[in-house]
């Protein structure tokens, strides 16, 4: 190229190169996801963002100042996200800083401890800037359950409701929904020795909040089918007693929020749970795969390629919804959920089979037995814990049952009468907190 050539395209060369140079990262999507537990702020963005931020004290607040952007249409978007029930969080304002760099106020109802981290790109997420604020504050879970069976106990003065989020929840969703179905009232196998004391169930409706679960082909995401079979199933479960010893349900999510894996497991072992069900609709690579499975956990290897698969795939719901692994409290969790044992194995193994008989009574079966993988969700060490894959939510046949209020209500029934089961031939141990 000859000295006047080169010329002329310097010019050009050096103008695309500033264009490259100046481009920061354009915003994606943005999203708040409220929970009683901890409130959520993810911005999306297809290039990584880097932030700063400041706690403020009086009022609370979070003050974030991102590099490499310019207030948008889609960030402004965030001040609208914020719900007025939202528990934490109060208001969030944008604003342009500075040249590039975009501060946001995050405004909250209460003290907070806010974790602010990265993730990279996943499954159809781009990269992601998270802001996580957990209250001060923690609620009792236990005694939450504890307080709501004493109001419903006849002559019994309720516990103050202050700080009871869970105990509101379950009133407004009773306000809400049809009237619990009535007791079951099961002829038991045996005869075990009454348990005087609170039974409590930890149900685990599957995925949440940023991970959607898998999604049917007519758009149904698992996250929300579980989420509403678990309602049902809680219902059922408050409405019911065994051996004259009365039942609640723990629901280790209540609303559209994501859960870690190493969390779900806590919840249940602070709840001091008997049981712990965790509630699946699954998928596969092919529309034809059908039918209902249950699995237990394996100490070794997997009982079948499906079952392994299965496993592998449930375990990075971690990296979909998103975790901080900086996080101390995350590498604590996961070194106790190696603390599995034989027993628990065992009793797992008797629970699945007593839900699956039932669970085959209303529709079809994957796999006429329970199998066994290394689910990370069912190692609480203490606790007999089974997954139940409801259905394939990749067929579009079972895609609209599990839509369907009915077959929800069917399934339901067939989960209370296999935990029914397992009790009658298994009653549940003495434990020292009790009404």
């Amino acid at each position: 190229m000859k000295r006047r050539d080169l010329l002329k395209a310097g010019p050009v060369v050096l103008l695309i190169g500033a264009g490259q140079i100046a481009r920061g990262a354009s915003i994606v999507a943005v999203r708040v996801w409220p929970a009683p537990e901890y409130s959520r702020v993810t911005i999306e963005s297809d290039a990584p963002l880097k932030s700063t931020q400041t706690e403020l004290v009086a009022p609370p607040r979070l003050a974030v100042d991102i590099q490499g952007l310019e207030l948008s249409a889609q960030l402004k978007e965030l001040v609208g996200k914020v719900r007025a029930d939202d528990p934490n969080i109060a208001g969030i304002r944008a604003s342009q800083h500075a040249p590039g760099v975009v501060r946001l106020i995050v405004d909250l109802k209460q003290p907070a401890s806010p974790q602010v981290f990265t993730l990279q790109p996943v499954a159809a997420y781009q990269h992601r800037l998270v802001f996580d604020f957990y209250p001060v504050k923690q609620v009792d879970p236990l005694e939450a359950l504890i307080r709501e069976r004493m109001r419903d106990r006849p002559g019994t003065k309720p516990l103050a409701p202050e700080g009871d989020p869970l105990g509101e929840l379950i009133a407004q969703h009773q306000l809400d929904k049809k009237p619990p179905p009535a007791p079951f009232e099961p002829t038991p196998v045996a005869k075990p020795e009454k348990t005087d004391r609170l039974i409590v169930v930890a149900l685990d409706p599957g995925h949440g909040g940023e991970d959607p679960g898998a999604v049917g082909p007519g758009g149904t995401r698992e996250k929300d089918v579980v989420l509403q079979i678990a309602h049902r199933l809680k219902e059922r479960i408050n409405a019911s007693a065994m051996n004259g010893s009365p039942m609640r349900a723990f629901l280790t999510r209540d609303a559209d929020f994501f859960v870690p894996l190493h969390v779900r497991v806590q919840k249940a072992r602070r709840v001091q749970a008997d049981l712990f069900v965790s509630i699946h609709a699954d998928a596969f690579m092919t529309p034809t795969a059908r039918g209902a499975s249950v699995f237990a956990l394996s100490q070794g290897g997997a009982s079948s390629s499906a079952a392994r698969w299965l496993a592998d795939k449930e375990n990075r719901a971690d990296l979909i919804g998103g975790v901080n692994i900086k996080s101390h409290d995350a590498q604590v969790a996961h070194a106790m959920l190696d603390m599995s044992t034989t027993a628990q194995i065992k009793d797992s193994m008797n629970l699945g089979g007593a839900l699956l008989g039932e669970i085959g009574g209303v529709g079809k079966l994957h796999k006429g037995q329970v199998e066994q993988a290394g689910f990370a969700v069912l190692k609480a060490p203490d606790i007999p814990s089974v997954l139940v894959e409801t259905a394939f939510i990749s067929n579009p046949e079972e895609e609209q049952r599990l839509r369907s209020d009915a077959y929800q209500d069917q399934l339901a029934d067939a989960i209370m009468r296999g935990i029914h089961r397992y009790f009658s031939k298994n009653p549940p141990l003495a434990r020292s907190r009790t009404v």
